[in-house]
Formats: C-alpha cells, structure tokens, sequence
C-alpha cells in the first residue's frame, strides 16, 4: 500500500472512516498528475471512486500549492451555477500523511488539453464548447462572494494596481536580460491603472484545459479545476487571461501544442464579445487588461526561461519559452496604443 508517493493508503482509509465517508472494500490508487504541482491521485474501493489532492513531496511552495484553500472554495461554490466537484473531506493534520489533503468525487468527463485533443470535435461543437466556457466564467464573476462564505478569500480593493506592482517584481527576480520594452510596459501599465473596478471571485487559470467537459457533450462543463490562484479580485482580469491565453506563444510556455491557441477556436475578441453578453459586464479599461494579462504572460515565460537555463525544469519543451517573452510583451505594448483611461 505503500507504493505511491506522498500517499498512505491505509492511514487514509482510516481518516475517511473516521469521516464517516462509507467504504466498501480496501482503497486502491492511481497516479493521475505528480511532479512539481501538486500530486493528484485517483482513489477506488469497490464501488465508489474519488480524487485525492496534496502538495507535492519536496520543494512546497505553500502559496502555490494550498489544498485546504482550493478544498474551501469549491465548498463555498457547491450548488452555484459554477460546477465544481463535490467535496468529501478535508485534512489539514500533517500528522495522517506528511501534508494537507483534500478528498472530493470524481467527475466523469473529458479533458480538451492538445491541438490534437480538438480533432474529434465539429466546428458546431466548438463553438458551443466556447459558449459554454464563457457562460460559466461569468457565472463565477457573478456569484455573491459573502453570501457563499467567502468574503475573506483575499483584498479586491487595490487588486489591479498590486497586481502590476507583483508581476514587475517577479521580472526582477527572474529576467535572465535586461529588457527596455518590459519597461516601457510596466510603467505605461502603472500609468493607466484603472481608478476603479468591479470585485468578484477570480479563477486566474481559465481556460478549457483547466476544466472537465461532459462525457460525449463538449456544451456541458462537468467541474471547473484547477483553483489554486484563485481570489477575490477583478473579474476583467480572468477574462483577459483568457482572451490572451489565445496567442499562439502560449504553446512555447506550455511546451506544447495547446488546444486553446488552435485558430479552430474564436479569436480573443470574439471571446471578449461573448463574455459582455453572457455576464451583462462592461468591458470598461479593457485595453488596459489585455496589456497586464501580457505583462503577466512574459514574465510566467521569463521564469521558465530562467529555470531552464539553470537546470531546474523538469520535462521536455520548455527550451523555448524565453522566445515567448517578447511577443507578449509586444502585444501588450499594441494593447495599450489605442487605450482611453
């Protein structure tokens, strides 16, 4: 049982016991994501099967890494129009298996991550699959944050101008050359900080791979994932994210052909055009948010650029990142030519 690592199988049996979770039969387990990120198993008896979340086993960065935050949002948003996994159990006591682990149901569905992965699907489903994306990212901006328990969950008031303020100092820390259009652009963004913006739940990681679509029906979103970067703060900031998600260096930062910069899918705008009219929300300063959702996306791309060139990086294709930096950098320069603030 003790085969899989960062996992105890019988001190877990014990504690969802202990839970009064009902087990039928010995807990078995399969490896479903492990590495850096957290690990994430699949855990079965004989009649039932769950997903099992914890940290990874060295190098825990615990901000990056929080369990029983994840764990306590999707809580909070269970019976939402926001789908999410049912939740089963929390354990924040070290002392049952080295670290906090979350336990929730395994919802059956199906995982768009590739360019490949596109290939079975219509373009009529494709775009019903992008509607239904977008629906449910306004559904989360639009969910009453106090009402579901989560107030707490982090400052949206100053988000914006902290997060220029953030991703400028995370290019300090890892920008492998000095760079005056990165410059430029952090301080044309610290220029045209909006005055004012709206406060909602946050995803920070929206995108179709970061969600479980319905067994043969690409239009249902099954369970939203992925919720580590998750916050109150400005919805206009996930939409962006998304939006630019959509450029083509997306594929040199995640080394791979991702499935969300396939031109199948609509462009950044036409997905702009659809979140106004699904959420009802103005798409005020908009210029400015596709600048900063670039900002963002050069220096994550400097950093794995950074640890590639230090032999940090664990896996192939993240030889190319660095040649993602000033493409993002350049778009959010063009973002920005045309804004009114």
């Amino acid at each position: 049982m003790s085969e899989h690592r960062g996992l105890d199988l019988v001190a877990l049996q014990k504690f969802l016991t202990a839970s009064d979770v009902p087990l039928d039969g010995e807990l078995r387990a399969e490896l479903i994501a492990g590495g850096k990120s957290n690990l994430t198993y699949a855990i079965f008896d004989d009649s039932s099967r769950w997903v099992l979340r914890r940290p990874p086993t060295a190098g825990l960065t615990p901000s990056a890494h929080d369990v029983a935050r994840e764990f306590r949002i999707t809580s909070a948003l269970q019976g939402t129009d926001v789908p999410v996994a049912a939740t089963v159990a929390l354990c924040e006591d070290d002392s049952v298996m080295g670290a906090p682990f979350t336990v929730v149901e395994h919802v059956t569905g199906q995982v768009i991550r590739t360019k490949s992965d596109l290939e079975a699907l219509s373009g009529d489903d494709i775009d019903s699959c992008t509607d239904e994306l977008v629906r449910v990212l306004g559904a989360l901006h639009n969910v009453d944050y106090d009402a579901v328990g989560l107030g707490e969950l982090g400052r949206p008031d100053g988000y914006v101008a902290r997060q220029v303020t953030l991703w400028a100092s995370q290019w300090g820390r890892v920008k492998t050359t000095d760079s005056a259009d990165v410059d430029r652009l952090h301080a044309a963004l610290v220029e045209s900080i909006p005055q004012q913006s709206e406060s909602s739940i946050v995803h920070g990681d929206y995108r179709i791979d970061n969600t479980i679509l319905a067994s043969g029906d690409v239009s249902t979103v099954a369970a939203v994932v992925d919720w580590e970067l998750s916050t109150l703060g400005d919805p206009l900031t996930d939409v962006a994210l998304m939006c630019v998600y959509r450029h083509p260096a997306l594929d040199l930062v995640l080394g791979e052909p991702a499935a969300w910069t396939s031109p199948r899918l609509p462009s950044a705008d036409d997905l702009a055009q659809r979140y106004t009219v699904a959420s009802g929300r103005e798409l005020v300063h908009w210029n400015f948010y596709l600048a900063l959702a670039n900002f963002k996306l050069a220096v994550i791309a400097e950093g794995i650029n950074h640890r590639y060139r230090v032999g940090a990086t664990v896996g192939e294709g993240f030889d190319k990142a660095g040649d993602a930096v000033p493409e993002f950098v350049a778009a959010g320069l063009r973002a920005l030519k045309g804004q009114t603030v």
